[in-house]
Protein backbone atom coordinates (compact mmCIF):
# COMPACT_ATOMS: atom_id res chain seq x y z
CA UNK A 1 0.00 0.00 0.00
CA UNK A 2 1.04 3.64 -0.42
CA UNK A 3 2.99 5.06 2.52
CA UNK A 4 0.89 7.13 4.93
CA UNK A 5 3.83 9.24 6.09
CA UNK A 6 3.09 12.97 6.38
CA UNK A 7 4.99 15.52 4.28
CA UNK A 8 7.06 18.02 6.33
CA UNK A 9 5.09 20.99 4.95
CA UNK A 10 1.81 19.37 6.01
CA UNK A 11 3.21 18.68 9.47
CA UNK A 12 4.18 22.32 9.95
CA UNK A 13 0.81 23.56 8.70
CA UNK A 14 -1.10 21.19 10.99
CA UNK A 15 0.95 22.11 14.04
CA UNK A 16 0.26 25.79 13.36
CA UNK A 17 -3.48 25.17 13.09
CA UNK A 18 -3.58 22.95 16.19
CA UNK A 19 -1.76 25.53 18.32
CA UNK A 20 -4.79 27.78 17.86
CA UNK A 21 -7.02 25.21 19.58
CA UNK A 22 -7.61 24.55 23.26
CA UNK A 23 -6.61 20.93 23.15
CA UNK A 24 -7.25 18.24 25.76
CA UNK A 25 -6.43 14.57 26.07
CA UNK A 26 -9.43 12.84 27.65
CA UNK A 27 -8.33 9.58 29.26
CA UNK A 28 -9.20 7.23 32.10
CA UNK A 29 -12.88 7.14 32.96
CA UNK A 30 -14.43 4.54 35.25
CA UNK A 31 -14.92 1.45 33.10
CA UNK A 32 -13.09 -1.85 33.59
CA UNK A 33 -10.67 -0.59 30.92
CA UNK A 34 -9.60 2.49 32.90
CA UNK A 35 -5.93 1.44 33.37
CA UNK A 36 -5.47 0.98 29.63
CA UNK A 37 -7.32 4.21 28.84
CA UNK A 38 -4.93 6.09 31.13
CA UNK A 39 -1.92 4.40 29.57
CA UNK A 40 -3.13 5.26 26.06
CA UNK A 41 -3.78 8.85 27.15
CA UNK A 42 -0.29 9.24 28.59
CA UNK A 43 1.24 7.93 25.36
CA UNK A 44 -0.78 10.46 23.35
CA UNK A 45 0.16 13.29 25.73
CA UNK A 46 3.84 12.38 25.31
CA UNK A 47 3.44 12.58 21.52
CA UNK A 48 1.81 16.02 21.85
CA UNK A 49 4.76 17.20 23.95
CA UNK A 50 7.13 15.99 21.25
CA UNK A 51 5.07 17.99 18.72
CA UNK A 52 5.25 20.99 21.12
CA UNK A 53 1.45 21.22 21.12
CA UNK A 54 -0.01 22.81 24.28
CA UNK A 55 -2.70 20.66 25.89
CA UNK A 56 -4.32 19.64 29.16
CA UNK A 57 -4.66 16.07 30.38
CA UNK A 58 -8.09 15.31 31.85
CA UNK A 59 -8.80 12.11 33.75
CA UNK A 60 -12.48 11.69 32.88
CA UNK A 61 -14.70 11.65 35.97
CA UNK A 62 -18.33 12.52 36.75
CA UNK A 63 -17.04 16.13 36.78
CA UNK A 64 -16.06 16.02 33.11
CA UNK A 65 -18.56 18.71 32.06
CA UNK A 66 -17.12 21.10 34.64
CA UNK A 67 -13.56 20.25 33.53
CA UNK A 68 -14.35 20.91 29.86
CA UNK A 69 -15.80 24.33 30.70
CA UNK A 70 -13.00 25.22 33.13
CA UNK A 71 -10.31 24.53 30.53
CA UNK A 72 -12.43 25.94 27.66
CA UNK A 73 -11.64 22.84 25.60
CA UNK A 74 -12.63 22.95 21.92
CA UNK A 75 -10.67 19.95 20.59
CA UNK A 76 -10.31 16.61 22.41
CA UNK A 77 -8.23 13.52 21.77
CA UNK A 78 -10.17 10.58 23.23
CA UNK A 79 -8.52 7.53 24.78
CA UNK A 80 -11.52 6.59 26.91
CA UNK A 81 -12.06 2.87 26.37
CA UNK A 82 -15.18 1.06 27.55
CA UNK A 83 -18.47 2.24 29.02
CA UNK A 84 -19.25 5.98 29.06
CA UNK A 85 -16.08 6.90 27.15
CA UNK A 86 -16.61 4.70 24.10
CA UNK A 87 -20.35 4.01 24.02
CA UNK A 88 -21.57 7.40 22.80
CA UNK A 89 -22.30 9.10 26.12
CA UNK A 90 -19.08 11.11 26.34
CA UNK A 91 -19.39 11.85 22.63
CA UNK A 92 -22.89 13.20 23.23
CA UNK A 93 -21.64 15.53 25.95
CA UNK A 94 -18.87 16.82 23.69
CA UNK A 95 -21.40 17.43 20.93
CA UNK A 96 -23.60 19.43 23.28
CA UNK A 97 -20.58 21.47 24.34
CA UNK A 98 -19.46 22.09 20.74
CA UNK A 99 -16.15 20.28 21.24
CA UNK A 100 -14.53 18.56 18.25
CA UNK A 101 -13.03 15.16 19.08
CA UNK A 102 -11.20 12.19 17.62
CA UNK A 103 -13.11 9.05 16.75
CA UNK A 104 -16.68 8.18 15.94
CA UNK A 105 -19.80 10.10 16.89
CA UNK A 106 -22.63 9.13 19.21
CA UNK A 107 -24.50 6.79 16.90
CA UNK A 108 -21.54 4.76 15.62
CA UNK A 109 -20.01 4.54 19.09
CA UNK A 110 -23.23 3.24 20.63
CA UNK A 111 -23.84 0.74 17.83
CA UNK A 112 -20.31 -0.65 17.92
CA UNK A 113 -20.30 -1.00 21.71
CA UNK A 114 -23.48 -3.10 21.76
CA UNK A 115 -22.24 -6.32 20.16
CA UNK A 116 -25.65 -7.89 19.33
CA UNK A 117 -26.79 -4.75 17.49
CA UNK A 118 -23.49 -4.39 15.66
CA UNK A 119 -23.70 -8.06 14.66
CA UNK A 120 -27.12 -7.49 13.06
CA UNK A 121 -25.78 -4.48 11.15
CA UNK A 122 -22.83 -6.50 9.85
CA UNK A 123 -25.11 -9.33 8.75
CA UNK A 124 -27.36 -6.87 6.93
CA UNK A 125 -24.27 -5.50 5.17
CA UNK A 126 -23.44 -9.00 3.91
CA UNK A 127 -20.41 -9.50 6.15
CA UNK A 128 -19.50 -12.92 7.56
CA UNK A 129 -20.05 -13.08 11.33
CA UNK A 130 -20.13 -16.17 13.57
CA UNK A 131 -23.65 -17.41 14.42
CA UNK A 132 -24.78 -16.12 17.79
CA UNK A 133 -27.64 -14.99 19.99
CA UNK A 134 -28.11 -12.63 22.90
CA UNK A 135 -29.73 -13.89 26.11
CA UNK A 136 -30.95 -12.29 29.32
CA UNK A 137 -29.02 -13.93 32.15
CA UNK A 138 -31.89 -13.30 34.57
CA UNK A 139 -34.38 -15.15 32.37
CA UNK A 140 -32.13 -17.84 30.92
CA UNK A 141 -33.84 -20.22 28.47
CA UNK A 142 -33.50 -23.99 28.94
CA UNK A 143 -31.24 -24.14 25.87
CA UNK A 144 -29.20 -20.91 25.97
CA UNK A 145 -27.38 -21.64 22.71
CA UNK A 146 -30.43 -22.71 20.70
CA UNK A 147 -29.52 -22.53 17.01
CA UNK A 148 -25.86 -21.73 17.71
CA UNK A 149 -23.51 -24.70 17.17
CA UNK A 150 -20.65 -25.21 19.62
CA UNK A 151 -18.02 -24.75 20.81
CA UNK A 152 -18.91 -21.29 22.07
CA UNK A 153 -17.59 -17.91 23.15
CA UNK A 154 -19.67 -16.27 25.90
CA UNK A 155 -19.20 -12.52 26.35
CA UNK A 156 -20.90 -9.48 27.89
CA UNK A 157 -22.96 -7.61 25.30
CA UNK A 158 -21.25 -4.25 25.85
CA UNK A 159 -17.74 -4.69 27.25
CA UNK A 160 -14.43 -4.27 25.45
CA UNK A 161 -10.88 -5.61 25.81
CA UNK A 162 -12.17 -9.19 26.16
CA UNK A 163 -13.47 -8.29 29.64
CA UNK A 164 -15.55 -11.16 31.04
CA UNK A 165 -15.13 -13.43 28.00
CA UNK A 166 -15.30 -17.21 28.55
CA UNK A 167 -14.70 -20.18 26.23
CA UNK A 168 -17.14 -23.09 26.56
CA UNK A 169 -16.81 -26.55 25.00
CA UNK A 170 -19.72 -28.45 26.56
CA UNK A 171 -23.40 -27.52 26.41
CA UNK A 172 -23.77 -28.58 30.04
CA UNK A 173 -21.37 -25.78 31.05
CA UNK A 174 -23.10 -22.99 29.14
CA UNK A 175 -25.62 -21.86 31.76
CA UNK A 176 -22.92 -21.54 34.43
CA UNK A 177 -20.69 -19.61 32.04
CA UNK A 178 -23.54 -17.23 31.19
CA UNK A 179 -24.17 -16.55 34.88
CA UNK A 180 -20.48 -15.83 35.48
CA UNK A 181 -20.33 -13.46 32.51
CA UNK A 182 -23.52 -11.77 33.76
CA UNK A 183 -21.53 -10.39 36.68
CA UNK A 184 -20.44 -7.76 34.17
CA UNK A 185 -23.88 -7.10 32.69
CA UNK A 186 -27.25 -8.77 32.38
CA UNK A 187 -27.26 -9.18 28.59
CA UNK A 188 -24.87 -11.87 27.35
CA UNK A 189 -23.87 -12.83 23.80
CA UNK A 190 -23.30 -16.50 22.93
CA UNK A 191 -21.39 -17.07 19.68
CA UNK A 192 -19.98 -20.04 17.85
CA UNK A 193 -16.24 -20.15 18.44
CA UNK A 194 -14.40 -19.95 15.13
CA UNK A 195 -10.91 -21.42 15.20
CA UNK A 196 -8.07 -20.16 13.07
CA UNK A 197 -5.68 -17.23 12.88
CA UNK A 198 -6.60 -14.15 14.88
CA UNK A 199 -6.00 -10.93 12.95
CA UNK A 200 -7.00 -7.30 13.14
CA UNK A 201 -7.31 -4.52 10.58
CA UNK A 202 -7.02 -0.85 11.43
CA UNK A 203 -8.99 1.66 9.38
CA UNK A 204 -7.58 5.19 9.25
CA UNK A 205 -9.89 7.67 7.58
CA UNK A 206 -11.37 5.12 5.22
CA UNK A 207 -8.10 3.38 4.37
CA UNK A 208 -7.41 -0.15 5.58
CA UNK A 209 -4.01 -0.55 7.22
CA UNK A 210 -1.86 -3.69 6.87
CA UNK A 211 -3.33 -6.80 8.51
CA UNK A 212 -1.81 -7.64 11.90
CA UNK A 213 -1.64 -11.25 13.11
CA UNK A 214 -2.08 -11.77 16.84
CA UNK A 215 -0.32 -14.65 18.58
CA UNK A 216 -1.50 -14.69 22.23
CA UNK A 217 0.36 -16.55 24.96
CA UNK A 218 -2.92 -17.89 26.31
CA UNK A 219 -5.86 -19.78 24.81
CA UNK A 220 -7.29 -16.61 23.33
CA UNK A 221 -6.57 -12.90 23.12
CA UNK A 222 -7.78 -12.02 26.62
CA UNK A 223 -7.22 -8.85 28.67
CA UNK A 224 -3.79 -10.05 29.87
CA UNK A 225 -2.69 -10.96 26.34
CA UNK A 226 -3.77 -7.55 25.06
CA UNK A 227 -2.02 -5.36 27.60
CA UNK A 228 0.66 -7.21 29.58
CA UNK A 229 4.20 -6.93 28.21
CA UNK A 230 4.90 -10.19 26.38
CA UNK A 231 1.23 -11.17 26.56
CA UNK A 232 1.08 -11.55 22.80
CA UNK A 233 3.16 -11.24 19.67
CA UNK A 234 2.12 -9.16 16.65
CA UNK A 235 3.18 -10.12 13.13
CA UNK A 236 2.84 -7.54 10.35
CA UNK A 237 1.90 -8.37 7.68
CA UNK A 238 -0.16 -11.31 8.92
CA UNK A 239 0.92 -14.76 7.71
CA UNK A 240 -2.31 -15.49 5.84
CA UNK A 241 -3.01 -15.89 2.11
CA UNK A 242 -2.96 -12.62 0.17
CA UNK A 243 -6.59 -13.15 -0.85
CA UNK A 244 -7.59 -13.53 2.82
CA UNK A 245 -5.74 -10.33 3.74
CA UNK A 246 -7.50 -8.40 0.97
CA UNK A 247 -10.86 -9.84 2.05
CA UNK A 248 -10.24 -8.83 5.69
CA UNK A 249 -9.25 -5.30 4.67
CA UNK A 250 -12.34 -4.93 2.47
CA UNK A 251 -14.58 -6.27 5.25
CA UNK A 252 -12.98 -3.90 7.78
CA UNK A 253 -13.74 -0.85 5.65
CA UNK A 254 -17.27 -2.16 4.98
CA UNK A 255 -17.89 -2.66 8.72
CA UNK A 256 -16.47 0.80 9.50
CA UNK A 257 -18.88 2.33 6.97
CA UNK A 258 -21.87 0.18 8.00
CA UNK A 259 -21.66 1.51 11.56
CA UNK A 260 -20.98 5.06 10.40
CA UNK A 261 -17.53 5.25 12.01
CA UNK A 262 -15.15 8.09 11.32
CA UNK A 263 -11.43 8.83 11.72
CA UNK A 264 -10.32 5.44 13.02
CA UNK A 265 -11.44 1.97 14.00
CA UNK A 266 -9.89 -1.43 14.53
CA UNK A 267 -11.75 -4.48 13.26
CA UNK A 268 -11.05 -7.95 14.69
CA UNK A 269 -11.33 -11.19 12.71
CA UNK A 270 -10.63 -14.90 12.87
CA UNK A 271 -9.39 -16.34 9.57
CA UNK A 272 -10.52 -19.97 9.40
CA UNK A 273 -8.68 -22.91 7.84
CA UNK A 274 -10.25 -22.18 4.47
CA UNK A 275 -8.92 -18.64 4.54
CA UNK A 276 -12.26 -16.96 5.22
CA UNK A 277 -12.22 -13.98 7.61
CA UNK A 278 -15.02 -13.95 10.21
CA UNK A 279 -15.76 -10.52 11.66
CA UNK A 280 -15.81 -10.44 15.47
CA UNK A 281 -16.17 -6.79 16.45
CA UNK A 282 -15.29 -3.18 15.70
CA UNK A 283 -13.38 -1.04 18.21
CA UNK A 284 -14.12 2.66 17.72
CA UNK A 285 -11.36 3.89 20.07
CA UNK A 286 -8.48 1.42 19.64
CA UNK A 287 -5.77 1.23 22.27
CA UNK A 288 -2.71 3.43 21.84
CA UNK A 289 -0.30 1.89 24.33
CA UNK A 290 3.18 0.57 23.59
CA UNK A 291 1.72 -2.94 23.13
CA UNK A 292 -1.37 -1.90 21.12
CA UNK A 293 -2.22 -3.15 17.65
CA UNK A 294 -3.18 0.02 15.79
CA UNK A 295 0.23 1.71 16.18
CA UNK A 296 1.91 -1.45 14.85
CA UNK A 297 -0.34 -1.41 11.77
CA UNK A 298 0.22 2.31 11.18
CA UNK A 299 3.97 1.87 11.52
CA UNK A 300 3.89 -0.84 8.84
CA UNK A 301 2.15 1.69 6.58
CA UNK A 302 4.90 4.28 7.12
CA UNK A 303 3.23 6.27 9.91
CA UNK A 304 5.00 6.32 13.28
CA UNK A 305 3.16 6.83 16.58
CA UNK A 306 3.60 10.59 16.66
CA UNK A 307 2.43 10.82 13.06
CA UNK A 308 -0.64 8.72 13.89
CA UNK A 309 -1.56 11.06 16.75
CA UNK A 310 -1.13 14.11 14.51
CA UNK A 311 -3.16 12.52 11.71
CA UNK A 312 -6.07 11.75 14.06
CA UNK A 313 -6.06 15.28 15.46
CA UNK A 314 -6.00 16.68 11.93
CA UNK A 315 -9.09 14.63 11.05
CA UNK A 316 -10.92 15.88 14.15
CA UNK A 317 -9.91 19.49 13.53
CA UNK A 318 -11.02 19.27 9.90
CA UNK A 319 -14.42 17.77 10.77
CA UNK A 320 -15.07 20.17 13.64
CA UNK A 321 -17.74 19.69 16.31
CA UNK A 322 -20.50 17.22 15.47
CA UNK A 323 -23.14 19.28 17.27
CA UNK A 324 -26.77 18.37 17.86
CA UNK A 325 -27.97 19.66 14.52
CA UNK A 326 -25.52 17.48 12.62
CA UNK A 327 -26.69 14.48 14.65
CA UNK A 328 -30.29 15.21 13.70
CA UNK A 329 -29.23 14.91 10.07
CA UNK A 330 -28.02 11.35 10.67
CA UNK A 331 -31.55 10.28 11.47
CA UNK A 332 -33.35 12.22 8.76
CA UNK A 333 -35.11 10.10 6.16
Amino acid sequence: MTSLSIAPADIQRERTLLRRRRLAVLAGGWSAERPIALKSGRAVAAALRRWALPHVFIDVSPNIDRDLRRHRVNLAFLTTHGSFGEDGRLQGLLDLRGVAYTGSGVRASALAMHKPTAKTIFENAGLAVPPGRAVDARALPADPARGVPGPWVVKPASQGSAVGVELVDRASDLARAVRRVARWEREVLIERRVTGTEVTVGVLGETALPVVEIIPRHAFYDYHSKYAPGGSRHVVPARIPAASARAAQAAAVAAHRALGCRHVSRVDFIVDRRGRPWLLEVNTLPGLTDVSLLPDAARAAGLDFDGLVLRLLALARRDGPMGVLRHKGQYAS
